[in-house]
C-alpha cells in the first residue's frame, strides 16, 4: 500500500512538472496555471493620465499574502513608490505621487506572485505604457509684456489640449490691475473645442496701466491632469490723454493718410504702424486689424492682426465708427477726389511722355510730370529723384491705368543727396489698382491717389520681424476701392 501511494505522489509530481505548476517538494495540490489575463492601462497605451492606478487581473484567486510591492512593480526612469492592494482577482499598484509626464513606464509582476493553491506565475509579467504631456498655455492675447493694449481687450490664453472647462473660472484665471491682490470683475468663456478661454472684463481697463494675468495649477485637462505651475503674463494699456485728436484738414489738400473709399481698409500683421489718420466712409466693421491709440478702442483685431494708427480712425457706424466721423470721412475723400481730378492728364497736360517706356525703375528724374502711356512700374531697381538743390521740388507721375513697385524683389524711391519731400511727390493712378512692393520690403515715397485699390506688401510676408516692414513715407488713398497691407510702416508727411 505504502509502495502505491508513493507511485501516486511520484505520479502526481511527473503531471505536476509537464504542467508548469508544481512545486520543488512535490506535495502542492496540483492547479490551472496562473497568469495575468488584463492590466489598466493596457500593454502599449499612450496619452495615460498621470494619477492613473495601475491594475492587473488574474485568471483565478490569488494569494493575497504574495501580491506586495516587492512582487508588483512599476518603473519609469526610476521605480515608482506606491501601495499594493488585492481584491477578487485584481492586484492593484497606487503610486504615492503622480507619475511624470511624457514618459514611458513598465509594470512587472514577479514569479513569486501565487495562486490559492500555491501554483505560481511560470514567469515575470510585464508590459509597457506612456503617459500624456501636461497641460500648458502656448499663446496668449495680449502677448506677455505687450503695449498699448486697447482699453476693450478681451484677455485669452490657448492651451496645448483641451481643458476641463469647469477648471477654468474667475478663481483659477484672474486678472489684475497693478498692485492690486484683488482680480478684476469679468466673465470666462471658452472655444476652439475647449482649447482657448477667454477673460472678458465687465468694464473697460483703464489706460496705461500694467495688468498681470494668472492662470491657476487648478485648470485641468480632461483627465484631470494640471499644469506644472501657475502661468502668469502681463500687458500694458494705452496710454490715452483722454482727449480727443485734431481735427483732420482736408480742405484743399489731403488730410488722410490712408483712405479706403468706401470699401474699407484691411491690416494683416502685428507689426503695421500707421503714423497719421486713417478714413473710409464704409462702416466700422470694415476696417479690420487696427487699434487707434486716439482713444484706445480697437477695429477688428486678432493676435496675429493688430496694426497701430497714432493719428485717429475715421468710419460709420456701428461703433467705435459714428455719424460724426464718417462726415469728416467724407469731407477726406471729396478732398482727395478733387485732387485726383486736379493732377489728372486731362487737368495737367504738358508732361514727359512715357519716361522709360513705363519702367521707372533706374531712371533719375528732375522735378515736373510724367505721363505713362498706360501703366508706371518701378521694378527695375530704384527710382531716383533729383531735386536739383529745390528741397521745394515737385514730382507728378501720371499714370492712367496702373501702378505697380516692386516684383519679385522690392524697389525704392530715393531723393538724391537726401533733398526732396514725401509730400511734394504725387502719383495718379487712373482706372486701376497700385500695387507696392508685394513681395515686401523696399521704401516708397509721395501721395498715391488711386481710383481701384491699394495694396501694399503681401499675405505671404505677415510673420515679417520688426525693420522689414514695407515702408510708405507718404499717403495711401483709393477712391472707390480698399487699402489692404501687410506689416507696413506709413509715416504720413505734414
Amino acid at each position: 500500500m505504502k509502495a502505491k501511494k508513493l507511485l501516486l505522489t511520484f505520479a502526481i509530481a511527473i503531471i505536476a512538472l509537464f504542467s508548469g505548476c508544481a512545486e520543488d517538494d512535490f506535495v502542492e495540490t496540483v492547479g490551472i496555471c496562473p497568469i495575468v489575463e488584463s492590466t489598466i492601462p493596457a500593454d502599449g497605451a499612450s496619452g495615460v493620465p498621470l494619477n492613473q492606478i495601475i491594475t492587473a487581473t488574474f485568471n483565478e484567486t490569488m494569494n493575497p499574502a504574495t501580491i506586495l510591492e516587492s512582487s508588483f512593480t512599476v518603473t519609469g526612469s526610476a521605480p515608482v513608490s506606491g501601495a499594493v492592494t488585492y481584491s477578487g482577482r485584481t492586484a492593484t499598484f497606487t503610486p504615492r505621487s503622480l507619475l511624470a509626464p511624457n514618459t514611458v513606464y513598465t509594470g512587472r509582476i514577479t514569479t513569486s506572485v501565487k495562486d490559492v493553491d500555491g501554483n505560481a506565475l511560470q514567469q515575470d509579467y510585464m508590459w509597457t505604457f506612456t503617459t500624456g504631456i501636461l497641460p500648458r498655455v502656448v499663446a496668449t492675447d495680449p502677448e506677455n509684456l505687450e503695449l498699448n493694449v486697447p482699453l476693450n481687450q478681451i484677455i485669452s490664453a490657448t492651451f496645448n489640449m483641451p481643458m476641463n472647462p469647469l477648471t477654468l473660472n474667475v478663481t483659477t484665471y484672474t486678472v489684475k490691475e497693478g498692485t492690486s491682490t484683488i482680480g478684476i470683475l469679468g466673465s470666462i468663456s471658452n472655444s476652439n473645442s475647449d482649447q482657448t478661454f477667454s477673460f472678458t472684463p465687465d468694464a473697460p481697463l483703464t489706460a496705461n496701466k500694467e495688468y498681470t494675468v494668472t492662470i491657476t495649477t487648478g485648470a485641468k485637462n480632461l483627465a484631470g491632469d494640471a499644469m506644472l505651475s501657475n502661468y502668469v503674463w502681463k500687458f500694458t494699456t494705452l496710454n490715452v490723454s483722454g482727449t480727443p485728436p485734431p481735427p483732420v484738414v482736408t480742405t484743399g489738400g489731403l488730410g488722410f493718410g490712408v483712405f479706403g473709399g468706401n470699401a474699407g481698409i484691411t491690416n494683416q500683421g502685428k507689426t503695421t504702424v500707421v503714423n497719421g489718420t486713417i478714413g473710409t466712409t464704409a462702416a466700422s466693421t470694415l476696417v479690420t486689424g487696427f487699434i487707434d491709440l486716439t482713444d484706445g478702442l480697437s477695429y477688428t483685431v486678432t493676435p496675429l492682426n493688430r496694426g497701430k494708427v497714432t493719428g485717429g480712425i475715421y468710419a460709420a457706424a456701428p461703433p467705435p465708427g459714428n455719424a460724426t466721423k464718417a462726415a469728416t470721412a467724407l469731407a477726406g475723400l471729396n478732398a482727395a477726389t478733387a485732387l485726383w481730378n486736379s493732377i489728372s492728364p486731362a487737368s495737367m497736360p504738358g508732361g514727359v511722355v512715357n519716361p522709360g517706356a513705363g519702367e521707372l525703375g533706374g531712371l533719375s528724374l528732375a522735378p515736373g510730370i510724367y505721363t505713362a502711356g498706360s501703366t508706371f512700374k518701378i521694378t527695375n531697381g530704384n527710382l531716383t529723384l533729383d531735386a536739383q538743390g529745390d528741397p521745394n521740388a515737385k514730382w507728378y507721375f501720371q499714370a492712367p491705368s496702373s501702378l505697380t513697385v516692386g516684383d519679385s524683389a522690392p524697389s525704392s524711391v530715393v531723393f538724391k543727396d537726401g533733398i526732396g519731400k514725401p509730400g511734394n511727390v504725387y502719383w495718379y493712378v487712373g482706372s486701376g489698382a497700385a500695387v507696392i512692393n508685394y513681395a515686401g520690403g523696399g521704401v516708397m515715397v509721395g501721395n498715391i491717389i488711386a481710383y481701384g485699390g491699394v495694396t501694399l506688401s503681401s499675405p505671404a510676408n505677415s510673420t515679417t520681424l520688426v525693420g522689414a516692414e514695407t515702408v510708405l513715407n507718404g499717403r495711401a488713398i483709393s477712391l472707390i476701392a480698399s487699402v489692404t497691407m501687410v506689416n507696413t510702416i506709413i509715416n504720413v508727411p505734414n
